[in-house]
């Protein structure tokens, strides 16, 4: 069980990871040049692929810390 909530919680950082490069490729692609919205739209999008990486962390130290 807790081998799949590793699996789980690492595939949702790949899951945030690719939605977040189809953005940024969307985003160049329909806003070439520079705009502050752009910008803001791809941050929050990194910041999604963060907030599931710190996730990430905070679920393995929590079933590895049940080991130690």
């Amino acid at each position: 069980m807790e081998w799949s909530i590793l699996i789980l919680a690492g595939g949702l950082v790949l899951v945030a990871e690719a939605f977040n490069t189809a953005i940024e490729i969307d985003i160049d692609l329909t806003s070439p040049e520079y705009h502050p919205f752009a910008r803001d739209t791809k941050d929050v999008a990194a910041g999604a692929v963060l907030i599931c990486a710190i996730i990430w962390a905070v679920v393995t130290l929590i079933i590895f810390a049940q080991h130690m």
